[in-house]
Formats: structure tokens, sequence, C-alpha cells
């Protein structure tokens, strides 16, 4: 069987390109593929010109003097058109070029090569990939969008270079690459793969004049193909003998070039032979740029969060040492802004007057300090290390909450009216973009804080509260409830507020959460929802360590599950955290169940603040089983708080306290004051405003009572979930 059978029976055609004469001839199959009669003819080149798109002709003679040039297979798809412009189909065009005039000034070559029919899918039709070649313009087009995006996304320069070592490049994939920087005068090896660590040694710390691809590429700034070994050896006999060893077959080294400026080299090395032709080398060269611009997005990226970072760092404290019988715990989650560090901040500070303390443990008081400063930017980072300084100076003093935020309030509102900004505040013809500008520049900033004492020896908390969020408290048997505290303006916007302090007690076994509202509405909440969101995280195992603790509110708000937790606000807001928990270690219980414990002061100028004691029970209450006896003990509690205010000139004091299990729990509530003067029963008339308490305890509560004491009285009463019956203690 002859070979022009064989060729034409796989719909193969030969033809012969004769420079000198410019004719090209064309067996019967060749010519059949480019639209003639099936018989060998001979075309004038204008008139072969005439069977091809412009566009693939015009190709052509680029990728034929690079064959030249290269001693390669010169490989190109063509579009066959006919004579009004319709394509008709694709070949590929494979040949061999030969140069038959070597004589000096003269360049006739010879060509002798195949053409083969591309299978192209029709509209409406499916047609598989065949083994006889690829939709070469399509695959590069996919790939460098997949590698650019790819690109794009990468974070770091390790990120960066992952990604270019997974590139799967169209029927020419490197298995060696490398990325080379230039530090003064010398070579750095950023990255590379598919090198063991130690075969960059001979490459390491190169001069910029050494005779290597990598070198000259930095110098020049202009690519360097080596498609054979031999011209690798002949064009760099230095550094040869350093590469040899590899097995590589054939080396492209292109410039990393930004802005004009060439940032190093990256080099992708093969192990098969590669022609680069003008579309290998145009791949390279796009990808040589998308690697350049993301390293140099990678390096500013990672400059930047390095100094956040330090930034962080030097703010952020460190929760000092071991506390007898408490554990506290910090988080910190920059995620309102561009910085890893913002307004946000918290604090643990030694107070003066306390017990001895060794390098290990504080037997002493100490203060927590949380707090917001407005905005994202790297002003509130700054006033934010200026506050957190001067509360530290204050508390270091000895100033009681009150004291510390009155102080920083006057602080911080001197810092907002410096001499020389603008008395008149912004430009009054300023546009929105310029009011913007300028309050975020010259702009006042106010923060929120939140400052208690800490008494670890009876778990005192003394707590001031400048517009903040209030804390929380989780007893002992897992409930947590928002613990409403009195409260001044925001530090800043006023130069003599006050700061009223209010105490609590945390009881052995209970925690306290202070935070940010960045946990809270974050994720498009408002208070009340974000709440909601977080109130069973804190309920769901309250046997947990504190660390497991913080880790799990912090993914409730900034894990992948919030997303799917969104609150009502059309926007998705996204705020700095800051979160500090303090808990108290739990001691044994005579009595059986672990104690629900709430206690509260009512002064005499503040009746007010029987509201807030209403809210506090019904919040302690939250699960009882009975909604009516919630009610019951709200009026109880009005009742009893009331007549002390009314009737006697002492404060009053609230201890309210529910034990035992679900279902079967006990209240007792005690309100004691420092009256000596007993309550008596009334029979008060129909119009009568008063005189109705006992009365109203008799019927509502299911045990109650008056006990004297050394100095005053305490009115307890007592309800039982389970109907009546009262609860049996164990012992």
């Amino acid at each position: 069987m002859l070979t022009e059978d064989v060729l034409a029976a796989i719909a193969t055609g030969l033809w012969r390109w004769d420079d000198a004469s410019g004719t090209v001839t064309l067996d019967g199959e060749a010519a059949r593929l480019l639209g003639m009669p099936e018989e060998p003819v001979t075309l004038t080149e204008s008139a072969t010109r005439s069977r091809f798109h412009p566009i693939d002709w015009n190709e052509i003679d680029g990728i034929v003097n690079l064959a030249l040039a290269e001693g390669t297979l010169a490989e190109a798809r063509m579009r066959v058109v006919d004579e009004s412009g319709r394509v008709l189909r694709t070949v590929r065009v494979r040949t061999k070029p030969t140069v038959t005039s070597p004589a000096e000034g003269e360049r006739d070559y010879e060509m002798v090569g195949t053409v083969q029919a591309v299978i192209e899918p029709q509209p409406g039709t499916t047609v598989e990939r065949t083994s006889v070649t690829g939709d070469w313009r399509r695959s590069r087009e996919a790939f460098l969008l997949d590698a650019g995006r790819a690109l794009a996304e990468a974070r770091s320069t390790a990120e960066v270079l992952r990604v270019a070592a997974s590139l799967s490049m169209p029927g020419f994939s490197p298995d060696g690459l490398a990325v080379y920087g230039v530090s003064g005068e010398r070579l750095t090896i950023i990255g590379h793969h598919g090198h063991a660590p130690e075969d960059s040694a001979p490459f390491e710390g190169m001069t910029v004049d050494t005779d290597y691809p990598a070198a000259e590429v930095v110098r020049t700034g202009r690519a360097v193909y080596l498609p054979t070994p031999e011209a690798y050896a002949e064009r760099y006999p230095a550094t040869w003998r350093y590469v040899e060893r590899f097995g590589r077959r054939s080396w492209a080294f292109l410039p990393l070039i930004v802005a004009g400026r060439t940032l190093g080299t990256w080099m992708a090395a093969f192990k098969h032979r590669v022609a680069f032709s003008p579309d290998e080398r145009s791949v390279l060269t796009t990808v040589a740029r998308m690697l350049a611009q993301a390293l140099a997005r990678a390096g500013v990226a990672e400059t930047e969060r390095e100094l956040s970072l330090g930034l962080q760092r030097t703010m952020m404290p460190t929760l000092g040492p071991e506390i007898p019988g408490m554990t506290v715990a910090a988080r910190y989650v920059p995620t309102g802004g561009g910085l890893q560090v913002g307004g946000d901040w918290y604090d643990m500070i030694p107070l003066p007057g306390g017990a001895a303390r060794s390098q290990s443990r504080w037997g002493g008081r100490f203060a927590l300090v949380i707090g917001d400063v407005q905005g994202h930017d790297v002003r509130a980072a700054g006033l934010m290390g200026q506050l957190r300084i001067a509360l530290r100076a204050y508390a270091s003093e000895g100033h009681r909450p009150d004291a510390v935020l009155s102080r920083a309030t006057r602080f911080l509102a001197g810092l907002n009216h410096y001499p020389g900004r603008d008395r008149g505040g912004p430009p009054t013809d300023a546009g929105p973009a310029a009011m913007n500008e300028w309050y975020s520049v010259a702009g006042p900033r106010f923060a929120t804080c939140l400052y208690l004492e800490v008494d670890p020896e009876n778990g005192t908390l003394d707590i001031a509260r400048a517009g903040h969020p209030d804390p929380v408290i989780r007893t002992a048997d897992g409930t947590a409830f928002i613990r409403h505290t009195e409260g001044g303006l925001p530090l800043g916007i006023e130069t003599d507020s006050d700061y009223p302090t209010t105490r609590l007690v945390l009881g052995p076994g209970e925690t306290l959460m202070l935070c940010t509202d960045g946990l809270i509405e974050t994720g498009g909440h408002d208070l009340a929802t974000g709440w909601a969101r977080l109130r069973p995280v804190l309920e769901q195992d309250s046997g947990e360590s504190l660390e497991k603790l913080a880790d799990a509110l912090i993914q409730a708000v900034h894990g992948p599950t919030s997303h799917y937790t969104t609150g009502p606000l059309v926007d998705r807001r996204e705020d700095d955290i800051a979160l500090l928990l303090l808990a108290r270690d739990l001691a044994p219980t005579r009595l059986g169940g672990i104690p629900r414990r709430t206690a509260l002061t009512v002064a005499q100028a503040e009746p007010e603040r029987i509201a807030g004691v209403r809210r506090q029970l019904r919040e302690l209450l939250h699960d009882w089983t009975d909604e009516e006896q919630i009610d019951s003990a709200e009026l109880m509690v009005s009742e009893m708080l009331t007549n002390v205010l009314v009737h006697t000139d002492a404060d009053a004091l609230l201890v309210a306290e529910a034990r035992g299990e679900r279902g079967g729990r006990r209240l007792r509530v005690e309100v004691a004051d420092t009256s000596d003067e007993l309550p008596h029963r009334r029979r008060p008339g129909e119009l009568a405003s008063s005189g109705r308490g006992l009365v109203l305890m008799e019927v509502l509560a299911d045990a109650w009572g008056v006990d004297p004491r050394g100095e005053g009285k305490s009115i307890w009463f007592e309800l039982y979930e389970c109907g009546g019956t009262e609860p049996e203690a164990s012992s």
C-alpha cells in the first residue's frame, strides 16, 4: 500500500511549498481539503493565500520564521474559505521548513508537510474532542481566564506560588517552576516547585551580572527562550553544569514587570521539547504578567498585614497571670475594615491597694475594661491606643470606676478639640464626599466603654458604663440574661458627664460576658435579634471551658454558619469584635441543684429603677413554666420595693434566687432595708391607693414572711414551680 493511499484514508493530504519559485504543490486529498477538485494541483502563493482566512495566513509567517530559527516543526490551525469568504472547514497544517539557499544574504526555504481536517461541532450537535487535535484557541482562552481568576484571588506570596505551580497550560505544562526576586545586586529565590530544597543552593545569592538566564532577564527586561539543552549549553556555558543534572529539555525565563519595573524572573522548565511557538510564547507572557501583578499585590498585602499585626500585638494586652478563684478569656476579631486592628479594645489592669501579688498569680483587685472608638480607620486605632493608656493611668491612681470614666471623657473631649482644628466645623458648601472626609480626618470621635472593678475574694463587681452594651450574666445552672446597669453618655461627648456605679456579685459558677456591639449586631442584626442569636450559644453547655465558650461565640457571629443566621436589617453589617469573659469557680453547695441568683440595690433617690428590677426578674425567670407566676412575682417585687422607698428612709436590697430542677424549682425573693419598723396588715378602703402589699403576698405567694435582722428587716416570698408544693432539698 502506498503512503499516499494511507494518508488519504485518514483524511490527510500532502503539500510542498517552494519559497524560491513561489509555488505550492498539493496532492489530491490536500486539494480537496482546500475546497478544490480532488486531484493534484500546483498553485501560486497568491492563489493559495486566497484559500485561507486572512488572519490565519498572517499568523503562519511568524510561525515559519520561528521554526526556521529554532529548527523545529511549524504547526498552525487555519480556516479554509471559499470565494465569498465563507468558512468551509478548519485544517491543521504541519511542516518542517528547510533552508535551500544558505548563502549569505539569501534565505530561500522549502517546506513539506501535511494538511489534516479538524472536526468542528455544528450548531445543535455534540462532538467529542478527537485524538487528532484540540481547539487550541478555545483552550488557551479558557486557561487564561481560569489562571487570571485564581491568581487574582491569591492573598499571599505562598498562595500565589501554589497557584502558579498548579496551572495546567494547554499542551505544554511545565514540571519545574521558580520565581526569582531582586535584592540589591543579587537574585533571591522567592519560591520554586518541582525541585528539592537543596537543589536551589547553587542559585542562591547570584549577582545580576551572572551568566545565567534569570539574571539576564532582570538586566534586560526581555524574555529568554531555550528550546533545547544544546541551546542552553551554548548560550550559558557557565551555569549549564548546574542545570544539566535536572534532565529538562526546554526552558522559558520571563520578566515579572509591574508599572514598567522588573521585579524578578519567572522560570518554567519542561521535561519535553517545546518549540515556543508564537501562541505558546503569548500564553507564557500573559501568565508572567498576571503572576507579576499577583506577587505585587501579595507583597503589599503581606506588608500591610505585618504592620497591622504588629500594631495589634502592641495595642492588645495579654490577660496576665492566673487569678485565684476566677478565669478570664478574651477575643479580638477585626472584621469591620481593611486593618487588622480598629477602634475596639479590651484591657485587664491590676489595681493598687490589693493583696500582694506573685509573678504567677493575682491576689488583689483588678479592673476589666472594654470599649469601642467610633470608626474602623487608622485614626480610630490611634485614639483607641491613647484612650487605653489614659484609662490605665487613671485606674492605677486608685480612682473609682465613675471617676475613671469621668476623667476619660474629658481626656477624649480634649483630643476632639485640639487647637488648630477648624472651629467652624466642616465647610458649609462641602459635598457629601468632602463632609465624609472631614469627619474621618478632623471630625470629633466618641467612644463607648464599660469599666468594672473585680474583687476575686467575694466576687463583687463595681461597674460604670459609658454608652456601652450592658453585661451579660450566665448563672451557675446555665441561664443567660442581660444584666441592666446604670450608665452615662459615651466618652468624648461632654466633658462633665456623670457615670453612676452599679454593684453586682458574681456568684460561684457564674460567668460574666462583656462585648462590643460587633458581637451583637454583625450580620444584619439589631440588639434584640443579635442577643437572641447569642443566648443559645451561652446556654448550650454551661460546663465547657471558658476558652471554648469564647470560640463558640465568635463562630456564631463570624464563622461559616453565621451566614445562615442573618438579621432583619437589609445590609449585612460588619464590625470589629472585642469579647471578655470572666467566670467565678463553682463552689460546693449544701442544698440540691445549682442556684440561679441575682442581687440589686434600689436607692431612695432612684425609684425609677424599680422598672429595671422587674425586667431583671423576668429575665431570670425566662424559662419558668407558669407565666402567671412570673406576673405575680413582678407584682410582689414592685410592692415590696415601693414600700421600702415610701415608708422608710433607707435603700432597698433585693436578692432573688431560683433553685432546683426545671419544673420543680423554688423561687425565693428577699427585699432588705435598714429600718426596724415592721410591716403590718391594714384594711384599705375601696378607693385607697395603698395598704394592699401584705394582702397581695398572702394571696399570690406560696410562702412569705418578715424576718427581723440586727440592723433592719427582710421581707421575703417564695413561689414553687411545681404548683404549690415546696420542693425537697437534697442533703
